[in-house]
């Protein structure tokens, strides 16, 4: 029997119901990537070149310290991961979680919320903190606030 784990950052909160609300759905364990200095309204204002998220987005290279408390992932063989669209990419605090977890070769589901935002080139930014033999798929993009039920039906449509 396959294990899965449903994975999230949230700034806001936005992300985090929707990560609750599928892994109770499809009976996942579930994780929070949880940024050693937490996100600050003020760091968040997008339009704010100087705020904390602009700086960290215009180098790709930076990595946000994360709380490391990361789960073992050898005992799931499918990650959902899901994250606020930044840019028209993932947080790269994301790339921190990749990059800190022992992947081998689990099936990585990403699913993402947004203001108005597509995946972009998400997918392609976060393969470079994995390990080749990680699979990596795209599911949804859940826009301005919307419920996860689209999410969650996907997901149980894929089990």
């Amino acid at each position: 029997m396959s294990k899965t784990l449903v994975a999230y950052f949230s700034a806001t909160g936005t992300t985090r119901k929707a990560a609750e609300a599928l892994a109770e759905a499809i009976g996942a364990d579930i994780y929070e990537i949880k940024p050693e200095v937490p996100y600050t309204r003020g760091d968040l204002i997008w339009v704010n070149p100087l705020s904390r998220s602009s700086k960290e987005m215009k180098n790709k290279q930076h990595r946000p310290a994360i709380v490391p408390d990361v789960p073992e992932l050898a005992a799931y063989d499918k990650v959902y991961l899901g994250f606020p669209i930044w840019w028209y990419v993932a947080p790269t605090i994301v790339n921190t979680f990749l990059e800190a977890a022992s992947w081998s070769g689990q099936q990585l589901v990403l699913f993402a919320t947004a203001g108005s935002s597509d995946f972009g080139k998400t997918a392609e930014e976060l393969a470079v903190s994995l390990p080749q033999d990680v699979t990596i798929s795209e599911s949804l993009v859940l826009k301005r606030k919307a419920a996860p039920t689209k999410l969650i039906e996907w997901a149980m449509a894929q089990q």
